[in-house]
């Protein structure tokens, strides 16, 4: 079974779940809070782990993470580990339940709230020690078993990011069996995540060659050998879900680098709890609007993202991404996902202030956010 060892240790392969006793007994984790949410454990994903869960450890599950985990929720997650004197995380699921395992575990060693751990309030330095986690993603997109981040609504009304070394999972168990229900629209949601991460983090203006190679495979995997779009058409397609939970693991190791204004917008969007936005088909709606407002400014990068998606030199990549959305099923536009023109001064405010503005090719302005969202509201 292969073990990929590069911010952590990285179990790969169907059937990993397997090692799920092995790595606890090797953390000493003896009564771990499992953090997940309902929808995983209606699929009967938690059965799946549970049946290679060691005989007499104990079950203890905090199962009320919401869409766009918030602080609120960590809070009561937390409580849930103090009152069980749990000793560890296993989140289980996508980027959701393994965010919030991530800021439980920060607030089990650190006091609150979280926004003063915000990296772009500066707060990393803040971060020190926290307990073991284990993480087990059921989706292909979001990458957070492997990064150094957790997103979460903070208090303040903000969806704060917080990074830090210390927030990287010890484990991360990658079964793409654990995938195979994901439905349709969901595995096209986070699937456009991934893909989303590796464009991004390639085109930031930073300088990790490393990165960008990592990204770019992962991009490759995902369009360019077709992965995602066999997964979509086809969920008991395994090897396709494979390549798609390989694209998801590259692309948060690419984005390392930073992200940009997809993120800095879908993340001001997603914090506004009326509309329960999936973060992932946010990014596939913003993505090729920032390609063009970007593609000005870092030409000599288009071709090799071209090559990468198997797309002919000088093709238009924004419109082979429209095209792909439309293929999968993601809504057109922020409109039809419930957004309306009063939620754009909002959202402008939010996206000028979002830690990834610093990272794009070019630094947009407010006014650029809001022609931005303007245009994909109906575009």
């Amino acid at each position: 079974m292969p073990l990929l060892q590069f911010v952590n240790r990285v179990w790969y392969e169907a059937g990993a779940i397997k090692r799920i006793g092995a790595e606890l007994q090797k953390l000493g984790v003896k009564r771990p809070l499992i953090c997940t949410d309902q929808g995983i454990a209606a699929a009967g994903i938690l059965d799946q782990v549970k049946a290679h869960w060691p005989e007499g450890l104990a079950w203890i599950v905090y199962d009320g993470t919401p869409p766009n985990p918030t602080e609120a929720a960590v809070k009561a997650a937390l409580e849930t580990y103090r009152a069980e004197s749990c000793d560890g995380i296993v989140a289980i699921g996508g980027g959701s339940p393994i965010d919030l395992g991530k800021a439980v575990n920060l607030l089990a060693s650190h006091p609150e709230p979280l926004a003063q751990y915000e990296t772009a309030r500066k707060g990393q330095g803040k971060i020190g020690k926290v307990g073991p986690l284990i993480a087990i993603p059921t989706t292909a997109g979001t990458g957070t078993e492997v990064s150094v981040g957790t997103v979460i609504v903070t208090a303040d009304g903000r969806k704060s990011t917080i990074a830090s070394p210390y927030l990287i999972p010890d484990v991360a168990i990658c079964d793409p069996e654990l995938t195979l229900k994901l439905p349709r629209s969901l595995t096209a949601a986070t699937g456009m995540d991934a893909v989303t991460h590796c464009i991004e983090a390639y085109l930031s203006p930073l300088f990790n060659p490393i990165a960008d190679a990592i990204g770019l495979d992962g991009l490759k995997r995902a369009i360019g050998d077709g992965a995602l779009e066999r997964a979509v058409a086809d969920g008991s397609d395994l090897a396709a879900r494979g390549d798609m939970m390989m694209a998801a693991i590259e692309g948060a190791l690419a984005f390392t680098k930073g992200l940009g204004a997809v993120h800095s917008m879908s993340h001001a969007a997603g914090r506004i709890e009326r509309l329960k936005l999936h973060h992932g088909t946010l990014n596939a709606v913003l993505l090729p609007p920032v390609l063009r407002f970007n593609a000005p400014h870092v030409t000599a990068k288009l071709d090799v993202l071209a090559s990468a998606m198997g797309l002919k030199s000088g093709a238009d990549i924004a419109d082979a991404i429209v095209a792909l959305n439309q293929r999968l099923g993601i809504p057109a536009n922020l409109g039809a996902m419930g957004v309306s023109a009063d939620d754009v001064e909002e959202m402008v405010a939010y996206a000028v202030d979002d830690v990834s503005t610093l990272t794009n090719p070019i630094r947009p302005s407010a006014e650029d956010y809001r022609m931005l969202l303007q245009s994909s509201l109906s575009g």
